[in-house]
């Protein structure tokens, strides 16, 4: 089965209006999706139109986990709504299933750490990692996994 190429580019992101939850502790996945779920859920209670699925790492040991919200709706809970601001990215779009993400997330490190070099980028902010939809229940959207790092030119 043919595959995407993998390649990285520089994209502009939109300011993203998303109801989140952030955390801090060590990487485990059970609480990344039950993350997920738990906003998930939230917006269905309050009937709002949601869009791609966010999940950040805005510092050492500390995990956000956030949906774009399409409509008004108050937080509730540990849920808080924020807007991602709009900002230049390093992406590559990716099928974890055919490439391993591991080597994605290196080549994307030692691509920027050149382009700092070359001096095209001043400064890399934080990953993370864009889906179109919840990866855990659709195969088209885990088959397009996007990882991001925020850039300054």
């Amino acid at each position: 089965m043919p595959t995407d190429p993998v390649d990285f580019a520089y994209a502009r992101s939109p300011a993203i209006r998303v109801a989140s939850i952030a955390w801090s502790g060590p990487w485990n996945e059970k609480k990344i999706r039950a993350q997920f779920e738990k906003i998930d859920a939230w917006a269905r209670r309050v009937r709002v139109r949601t869009g791609r699925w966010i999940f950040r790492e805005p510092g050492d040991r500390r995990w956000e986990a956030a949906i774009e919200l399409r409509g008004a709706a108050r937080p509730s809970g540990a849920i808080r709504r924020k807007t991602l601001a709009a900002a230049t990215v390093a992406r590559v779009r990716f099928d974890p299933d055919a490439v391993s993400p591991r080597v994605v997330y290196h080549g994307l490190n030692d691509w920027l750490r050149w382009q700092k070099k070359e001096k095209k980028v001043r400064s890399v902010g934080a990953s993370r990692e864009v889906y179109e939809g919840n990866p855990w229940k659709d195969p088209k959207v885990w088959a397009r996994t996007e990882v991001q790092y925020v850039v300054r030119k």
